[in-house]
């Protein structure tokens, strides 16, 4: 007997990102909104702490060997870049640091190392920043870190503003986002950075760039950004000035 099957095509040839993210990342649908259809996200969480988001914490979750393990435990779907999706965890101790774990990414088998401030950094390169904005949603020690890590880079903080939390970031809604993000914009601002993975932010950005005219930059819409520009891809989403240049 002989059978009719159809010809089908494909599936889409799938090009893979690492992710590295913290044991507390509760928002991988977000992460997946930024990519195109033929890009495949592969987690790796850090080791659990049982720690506040601290200064402490962020310590914790960069380590190296961490890195270096989550590193290996992705690079068998042989992903095209390796991103450490933490804020605080990669400027918490400097520029010099951040390249540091970018460094501990490739020794473990990545092409292509990205970490969330290091892709913040890109930004403001690409965007040609000189001062910005900031909220976070950590307390005054650990937001006082961002301050220095951007200080450290030449771009000025003009205004901030932190919501304190030591857990459930994820949970805060966009109504309170959205006011502390309009709160935090100053005249002399020429963006506005939102830090934490962990805090959502994707449907507020299109509508708050058109209210306030400046560019929105939020954790993982810039850590996909950065990954996508190595792999010359174009983003999805929201974020009208943040589009890569191959």
């Amino acid at each position: 007997m002989e059978l009719n099957i159809p010809e089908f095509e494909g599936p889409i040839a799938q090009r893979g990102i690492g992710i590295i993210a913290p044991f507390d990342l509760a928002l991988e649908r977000e992460l997946w909104r930024w990519a195109p259809l033929e890009v495949s996200l592969h987690l790796a969480r850090t080791p659990y702490e049982p720690v506040p988001v601290s200064l402490e914490m962020a310590e914790l979750v960069s380590e190296r060997r961490h890195l270096m393990t989550a590193t290996r435990d992705v690079m068998h779907v042989e992903p095209e870049v390796v991103a450490y999706l933490c804020t605080s965890g990669s400027f918490i101790k400097g520029i010099a640091h951040e390249r540091k774990l970018c460094d501990a990414i490739c020794q473990a088998g990545a092409q292509h190392a990205i970490t969330t401030s290091g892709a913040l950094l890109e930004a403001i390169e690409h965007l040609e920043l000189s001062k910005v904005s900031v909220i976070t949603p950590y307390d005054a020690a650990l937001t006082e870190r961002l301050h220095s890590f951007l200080h450290e880079a030449g771009t000025d903080v003009v205004r901030s503003d932190h919501l304190g939390l030591g857990g459930g970031i994820w949970k805060v809604n966009y109504r309170t986002i959205a006011e502390r993000i309009i709160a935090a914009d100053d005249p002399k601002s020429e963006a506005i950075f939102v830090s934490c993975t962990n805090l959502p932010t994707y449907d507020v950005i299109a509508p708050l760039e058109a209210e306030l005219g400046k560019p929105v930059l939020t954790a993982n819409q810039l850590t996909i950004w950065a990954c996508l520009g190595r792999m010359k891809l174009p983003m999805s989403g929201p974020g009208k000035w943040l589009r890569n240049v191959f």
